[in-house]
């Protein structure tokens, strides 16, 4: 990702968390925003020229070279030899066109081609698309998150 498409994928990014941090955990529209915008600072503080994460725009040929239509965040571990996908997202006009299928395996024979023998990610539990997209790519259910909300008394 070049730094003048990051503040793109800001854009897209941190409403996107947000509205899953309220929907999935109780905060308000605020609270989630705060919390998304204080994530994405602490995890990526150097944009996308943070050392251990891996930023990509994804763009479609045939629409022209600077037409970004998603993106993916994914921090490889050579010691493990996986990639955990932090952020994998493509822009509502293109979904259901096949993109995210295509650029899922794309990321995949590079990441074997580089030697990476596993693919780990997180998907809300809501999303009930993404969890379709990545069973039809092969990934499993390794396990569930789950969250409780408590409050000082």
């Amino acid at each position: 990702m070049r730094k003048d498409e990051y503040s793109g994928y800001l854009s897209y990014f941190i409403p996107d968390y947000a509205a899953e941090i309220s929907r999935n955990f109780g905060f308000s529209q605020a609270e989630a925003l705060a919390q998304a915008k204080r994530e994405i600072s602490d995890d990526l503080p150097d944009g996308p020229d943070t050392a251990g994460e891996v930023l990509l725009a994804i763009t479609e040929s045939a629409l022209g070279s600077d037409v970004v239509i998603g993106y993916f965040w994914y921090r490889p571990n050579e010691a493990s030899r996986s990639a955990f996908i932090s952020d994998f997202y493509i822009l509502p006009t293109y979904q259901g066109n096949g993109y995210g299928k295509s650029a899922l395996a794309t990321l995949e024979a590079t990441l074997c081609e580089a030697g990476f023998e596993h693919i780990r990610l997180r998907v809300a539990a809501d999303n009930g698309r993404a969890h379709h997209l990545y069973e039809s790519g092969g990934f499993r259910t390794t396990g569930i998150n789950m969250s409780k909300n408590i409050k000082r008394r």
